[in-house]
C-alpha cells in the first residue's frame, strides 16, 4: 500500500524526495509559497502541489494532513520546517515527521531534550552542515576514494574510486579480480564510464577514469585499496577553507579523530575565525581570503597533503581547490552546489566534488522506509542505491541458493551476514530467513526488488 506523504520545500532537496518517490506510486503533496517552483514541479513530476506557507494549519489541512502517513519538511527556513511538525503531530496525529535543521545552535547537546515527543516531536533532525561534514570525513578516513560508506557497525565498507592508468586492474575482467587477489574478496557493485552506468558482469572490464564502488569486509579495507593502486596513507596536513558550520565541525571531527593531523583553518570573516578559534582546541585558524596567495602561503598549502573548500560559495571553493594543487598541494575535496559542473571540474583538477543537495537528500531518505530495511545510500542520480535489509521468511529468495535467484538485471548481492558472520556470497549461497543482506540495485529495479523481499522499497 502507498504512502500518502507531505514534503515541505519545493526546492532542489524537497523536489528531489519528491521525484524519489513519486516514482514509486506514493500520493506525494509539495507545499511551497512559491507559486512558481510548485507549478514547475508539478509539470514534472506526478505529485500534487499546494501554493501556502508550510508553518499555517490551513495550508497543512488543505494538503490533506489529517490522512498523511508523513511529513518532510525541507524549507529554507528551521522554524518553518520545525512548526510544520509540530503542527503534524498536535493537529493531524500525522505518525513520522523528519525536518531539515540548519541553525547549529538548535542543536547543542544542552537543548538535547527540545525535539522529545513531549516538545517539539520531530522523528528525525536533518543536520545538512553535520552529514556533509561526516560525509567529507569518511572520505578522508580512505585516502583515494571520493565516497565511502559503512555498514553493519563498520564491518563492511562500500568504497569509490576513480581507476586511473596506475590501477593494477585495468582490463581485467571482473571474475579474475579474485584470481589476481586472492587474499581479498572485492566485489565491484557499479561502474560509471563517461556518465553512463555499466553493468558490472562477469566478463566486464575496468578502464582508466572509470568510476566504480566496491565491496569489501573492513579488515581486508587496506589490501583491496593496494590491489587498486591506492597504497597512501591517511592524510596528516589538511587546510580547511571555510570557517562555516561545515569547516568548523567537520575541523572538530578531524582533531578528535587524528590526533596528529597538522590542520589548518582559513575563513575570511573576522567573527567567524574568533569564533573557530575559540571552538578548536588544536589546529591554526587563519583569518584571511583563501584565494589570497599569501593567505595559502602561510597556510603552507605547498606541502598539504589535502584541501577542502567549504565556504558559501562555490566558485570560491572551485577556484581555491585549482590553486591549492597548482602550489602543490597533492588532493583537493570541493563543495559544490551546482553539481552539473561535476565532469568539468574534476576535469580540471579537483580530486573530490562533494554535493551537499544529495547528500541531505540520501539523509532524508534513509528514513522513509517499511518493512526490514536497515539503511539506504543513494550513489547519485541513474547510478543506484545500496540497500541493507533482512530477508523475511515470507520472500520468495528466502531457502533459495544464489545460482536459484533471478535478480533483476543490474542488483548486486555484495554480502550476507548470518550472526555476526560475513560471508562474500558465490553461487553457493543459501540466503536464510532473517539474513542480512547488502546491495546494490539500479532504480528501475525497485518494483521487480519488492516482490523478491516481500516488503515496500518506498524510500525512493
Amino acid at each position: 500500500m502507498s504512502m500518502k506523504i507531505i514534503i515541505c520545500g519545493a526546492g532542489q532537496v524537497g523536489s528531489s524526495i519528491a521525484r524519489h518517490l513519486s516514482a514509486e506510486d506514493n500520493d506525494v503533496i509539495i507545499v511551497d509559497q512559491s507559486e512558481e517552483l510548485v507549478r514547475k514541479i508539478t509539470n514534472n513530476l506526478e505529485v500534487q502541489g499546494i501554493v501556502g506557507f508550510a508553518s499555517h494549519p490551513d495550508v497543512l489541512k488543505q494538503a490533506g494532513a489529517s490522512e498523511a502517513d508523513m511529513l518532510v519538511a525541507v524549507t529554507a527556513s528551521d522554524e518553518v520546517n520545525m512548526v510544520s511538525c509540530q503542527l503534524a503531530h498536535s493537529l493531524f496525529k500525522i505518525p513520522t515527521k523528519i525536518a531539515r535543521v540548519r541553525e547549529q545552535h538548535y542543536l547543542k547537546p544542552e537543548w538535547s531534550d527540545l525535539f522529545s515527543p513531549e516538545n517539539m516531536p520531530i522523528d528525525h533532525i536533518i543536520s545538512p552542515e553535520i552529514e556533509v561534514a561526516n560525509a567529507i570525513n569518511r572520505r578522508l578516513e580512505v585516502p583515494g576514494a571520493f565516497n565511502s560508506i559503512s555498514l553493519f557497525n563498520d564491518q563492511i565498507k562500500i568504497i569509490g574510486i576513480l581507476i586511473d592508468n596506475n590501477c593494477p586492474l585495468i582490463n581485467t575482467p571482473l571474475d579474475q579480480i579474485k584470481t589476481t587477489f586472492s587474499e581479498v574478496n572485492i566485489v565491484v557493485m557499479s561502474i560509471s564510464r563517461g556518465g553512463k552506468s555499466i553493468l558490472p558482469t562477469l566478463d566486464e572490464q575496468i578502464y582508466p577514469d572509470d568510476e566504480i564502488y566496491f565491496l569489501v569486509k573492513a579488515q581486508e579495507l587496506t589490501r583491496a585499496m593496494k590491489a587498486f593502486g591506492y597504497g597512501e596513507s591517511a592524510a596528516r596536513k589538511i587546510v580547511i577553507a571555510g570557517g562555516g558550520n561545515i569547516g568548523l565541525h567537520l575541523a572538530q571531527i578531524i582533531q578528535e579523530k587524528f590526533s596528529d593531523t597538522s590542520l589548518k583553518l582559513v575563513e575570511v570573516d573576522e567573527d567567524c575565525a574568533d569564533h573557530a578559534a575559540k571552538t578548536l582546541s588544536k589546529g591554526i585558524v587563519l583569518k584571511g581570503d583563501a584565494l589570497d596567495p599569501d593567505v595559502l602561503n602561510e597556510a603552507n598549502i605547498s606541502s598539504a597533503e589535502t584541501i577542502i573548500t567549504v565556504t558559501d560559495e562555490e566558485e570560491v571553493n572551485i577556484l581555491c581547490s585549482l590553486l591549492a594543487k597548482r602550489y602543490g598541494c597533492q588532493r583537493a575535496i570541493a563543495l559544490i552546489n551546482t553539481i552539473t559542473y561535476k565532469s568539468l571540474i574534476t576535469d580540471l583538477g579537483v580530486d573530490v566534488v562533494v554535493d551537499p543537495r544529495a547528500i541531505t537528500v540520501s539523509s532524508v531518505m534513509r528514513h522513509v522506509r517499511r518493512g526490514k530495511i536497515r539503511s539506504i545510500y543513494s550513489l547519485g542520480e541513474g547510478i543506484g542505491e545500496i540497500i541493507e535489509l533482512d530477508a523475511l521468511e515470507t520472500s520468495p529468495i528466502t531457502g533459495k541458493k544464489m545460482k536459484e535467484i533471478k535478480f533483476p538485471k543490474g542488483v548486486i548481492l555484495g554480502a550476507v551476514v548470518r550472526n555476526d558472520e560475513i560471508t562474500i556470497p558465490d553461487q553457493s549461497t543459501d540466503i536464510k530467513a532473517n539474513d542480512r543482506l547488502v546491495l546494490f540495485a539500479p532504480t528501475n529495479t525497485i518494483k521487480k526488488l519488492e516482490k523478491l523481499f516481500s516488503v515496500r522499497l518506498e524510500f525512493f
